[in-house]
């Protein structure tokens, strides 16, 4: 069986990205994709993958991206930076405070929350570090612009709630067709983290819409709507307002945090339920 998988992954990396985006998203979405002339909103993802905008590299980069939050919306909204370092050293550990988040710079899924240093060991986040150093997330997916970003370990403050957890990703995808008037829908991923999360879709009024993204659950009962969502919109709205189609991803903690800027959600590869969304969606690309 090792042997098995081993000898399929060598042949998906030799697999050239059109051919090997045209199987998955086969695969994945249940359809051979139109890659020149894409209508889904999936296929056009992958067509973004395959000829991302120069500007995707450095703003997919979540160091380099503080600098155009900052510059855009202003650094209050920035997760306080506990340690940057261009080598993650047991000096670096042992500076670092009681509980933080380690993070990888250069993709997705490069999370690790620490709620008491005493439960880890620099050992233990070290070996994690340079497993997703050594990780090539272009190769993953075949979004090119991960290509160029230069990969870093960093931390930031951990943000918990009174309830111990992190509070909701608040995945906000702006499509900016008609200047002026975005078309907004925004994705909350409930207890992340935790064992059972659950992917629901609102719209801008935040009611709930009965789609479904990828293989996140639904909840059985609609979120609150947040009190200060409008101010959450206004953001989401100004970080994307540069782009075409923006994924803008917020945090709701007492204020409001920047989480992440994706410009190939899902890689062209989420699942949108019922089907027709995908095609809805893209059409206001």
């Amino acid at each position: 069986m090792t042997l098995s998988k081993s000898l399929i992954h060598s042949v998906k990396e030799l697999l050239p990205d059109n051919l090997y985006l045209t199987l998955y998203h086969r695969r994945r979405i249940g359809r051979f994709p139109k890659m020149r002339n894409p209508t889904t909103f999936n296929e056009k993802i992958l067509r973004r993958c395959l000829e991302p905008d120069p500007r995707f590299g450095d703003l997919s980069d979540k160091l380099k991206v503080r600098e155009y939050v900052a510059g855009k919306i202003g650094s209050e909204y920035l997760v306080p930076l506990v340690a940057e370092p261009s080598v993650f050293t047991r000096s670096v550990f042992d500076a670092l405070p009681t509980s933080f988040v380690m993070k990888a710079n250069h993709g997705s899924g490069f999370v690790h929350l620490v709620n008491d240093k005493k439960e880890t060991s620099f050992e233990e986040l070290d070996a994690m570090a340079q497993r997703w150093l050594s990780t090539d997330f272009y190769a993953i997916a075949r979004e090119r612009h991960y290509r160029t970003i230069e990969r870093r370990i960093f931390f930031e403050e951990l943000l918990v709630g009174q309830d111990g957890k992190v509070p909701p990703d608040l995945k906000f995808h702006v499509f900016n067709k008609h200047p002026g008037d975005p078309k907004i829908f925004i994705l909350v991923i409930a207890d992340r983290f935790g064992e059972r999360p659950r992917g629901d879709i609102y719209d801008e009024n935040w009611n709930l819409l009965d789609i479904g993204m990828g293989k996140y659950s639904r909840s059985t009962a609609p979120a609150p709507r947040p009190p200060n969502l409008d101010a959450l919109l206004s953001v989401a709205r100004a970080l994307a307002s540069d782009f075409e189609f923006v994924r803008v991803d917020l945090y709701d903690h007492d204020r409001i945090y920047f989480g992440e800027l994706t410009f190939t959600p899902g890689g062209g590869m989420f699942a949108l339920h019922p089907d027709r969304v995908d095609y809805e969606w893209g059409s206001l690309m």
